[in-house]
């Protein structure tokens, strides 16, 4: 269904065949999952092209016409891939080529000297991929369902005294027994002073009396992604710093909750992101904020929409996106909370059911 939504547009395009060379595009298009291969689209062909490693893998899985009963014609190219794309619109006769503007600028000279009308088009199957279907829905779900199944099999280990890196580690050895294959980033856990930058890497900092720990993470299912953050406050610390904080979480908490309820089909992002920030400004934290409230994700851990003050799309049923207000104090901590929605029946649901109150370990 998927193909055949997209080789319908082609005639509108103005192209009479198009080449996908994103690896996640070609991923969406066909569920192959190697790493060396690209597609070439015609009203009445469907060509894939791997090299010689991927050779029986790609037999098993395409040629069957196993992915929505389309058959696929494999090419296995040997070392040159101009060569290869030249050889095939030769053969196919094409006229006009659409290719994907995200192409690098090597190949793109190349296929300029192919002697063809060339065109780009830009987000054509990442277009497509906003908009998920029920089995990406499901495999989005049990992407969830991993990642906090085994952040609870480590949060006992959360508590003073224990390493970031410690900690990280720990978490990405539970998410693989727990099935994810890979992880969609690097896992953050970001303590006391160290929580104050958004995308900190875990070192040796020791989680320490009234301390911020910011956790990170993420899972994955059958190439799917999920994305969530918690924070947590070590117990003691001085008491007006605890206060703060407190403070600090409450609002983020509210902005969260504040940019959720007001998800719904055709309302904009960049006002999904203005619920968060209005609170945020509000307590005179807004300087103390600066990413956008959430992001898109799927095959990979960031696409659209954007959630952000910078870009408006509108948002439509099925969409899966993060919800990630935050405020980050130099010197103090920050504090981020992040679930990820689904948009359905005109509303938002919460696919993350970990608890967001605040929690004192």
């Amino acid at each position: 269904m998927r193909l055949k939504r997209l080789k319908a547009s082609l005639g509108r395009r103005g192209v009479d065949g198009f080449l996908v060379t994103n690896i996640t595009n070609v991923r969406y298009l066909t569920g192959f999952r190697g790493s060396s291969c690209f597609v070439l689209l015609t009203e009445k062909r469907n060509i894939f092209v791997t090299d010689f490693r991927y050779r029986e893998e790609a037999e098993k899985e395409l040629k069957a016409g196993s992915v929505g009963g389309i058959v696929w014609d494999i090419v296995i190219e040997k070392g040159n891939r101009l060569k290869t794309i030249k050889g095939l619109v030769r053969d196919l006769n094409i006229r006009c080529l659409g290719f994907e503007s995200s192409i690098s600028y090597e190949l793109f000279a190349g296929l300029s000297r192919v002697g063809i009308r060339l065109k780009p088009l830009k987000g054509t199957v990442e277009g497509m991929r906003v908009l998920k279907d029920p089995e990406e829905v499901a495999l989005i779900r049990e992407a969830v369902r991993r990642a906090e199944a085994a952040f609870l099999d480590v949060k006992p280990f959360i508590r003073q005294g224990r390493g970031e890196r410690e900690i990280a580690l720990m978490l990405e050895e539970r998410l693989k027994k727990r099935g994810c294959n890979r992880l969609p980033f690097d896992i953050i856990v970001a303590a006391g002073a160290n929580s104050s930058m958004p995308h900190a890497q875990a070192g040796n900092k020791r989680l320490s009396p009234g301390d911020l720990v910011i956790i990170d993470w993420g899972g994955e299912a059958g190439g799917y992604y999920s994305d969530m953050t918690r924070t947590f406050l070590i117990k003691g610390g001085i008491k007006g710093d605890v206060s703060l904080k407190r403070e600090i979480y409450e609002t983020v908490l509210k902005a969260n909750r504040e940019a959720s309820v007001s998800v719904m089909p055709d309302i904009n992002s960049r006002e999904i992101d203005k619920r968060a920030r209005d609170v945020i400004k509000d307590r005179g934290y807004d300087k103390f904020f600066g990413h956008g409230t959430g992001h898109g994700i799927g095959l990979e851990v960031h696409e659209s929409p954007s959630i952000t003050w910078k870009k408006g799309e509108t948002i439509r049923e099925n969409m899966v996106f993060t919800v990630e207000p935050g405020i980050y104090i130099p010197g103090v901590g920050g504090v981020r909370i992040e679930d990820m929605v689904l948009v359905k029946h005109g509303r938002a649901e919460v696919l993350t059911k970990l608890p967001r109150r605040l929690e004192i370990i």
